[in-house]
């Protein structure tokens, strides 16, 4: 935990949007306003990790939203240092979205990331986040068009890629 909802009261929300946290996640953490996007959601879920808000996180997870929230001992809490959307997309049903992000904690010193592309889901009206889609950044596709079987090898070797590389391979 780095800080109570309380004290970022009147500076800008940890969330990275430019807002103060109350004009943007406090709100949402204090159940006043519902987000209205999953990225909204997203950004006050990175926030509810920031000061330790696990009651806000049960309540906007898919699995556990509609359960009782029972507090359990927490180990030692991760320095959430800083948050960047990526993307944000809806579809291809008019109830879901994925947000691609980097969360930024900090490490014994050492800043680490969370590369991460989430799915949410609105229900009732209400954005959850539903679950984590793929961990790290997205592939590269390679921009060169593909050897085919009877071009030159790109080794120069002169040869057929077929009766070259492609035979090593």
């Amino acid at each position: 935990m780095n800080a109570s909802p309380a004290s970022l009261s009147g500076h800008p929300c940890p969330c990275g949007s430019g807002k103060l946290f109350d004009a943007c996640c406090g709100p949402a953490l204090a159940e006043k306003r519902l987000p209205a996007t999953a990225e909204e959601l997203m950004r006050s879920r990175f926030t509810a990790h920031y000061v330790g808000d696990y009651g806000y996180l049960h309540r906007t997870y898919l699995p556990t939203h509609n359960k009782p929230y029972i507090a359990e001992p927490a180990g030692e809490p991760i320095k959430w240092t800083r948050l960047a959307i990526h993307s944000h997309e809806t579809g291809p049903k008019p109830d879901t979205a994925t947000v691609d992000f980097s969360a930024y904690f900090d490490e014994q010193g050492s800043e680490q990331v969370l590369h991460e592309k989430s799915e949410f889901s609105r229900i009732g009206g209400k954005w959850l986040f539903a679950r984590t889609l793929r961990n790290g950044p997205a592939p590269t596709k390679s921009t060169e068009p593909k050897v085919g079987r009877n071009d030159p090898c790109p080794c120069g070797s002169g040869k057929k890629y077929k009766q070259c590389c492609l035979a090593k391979g």
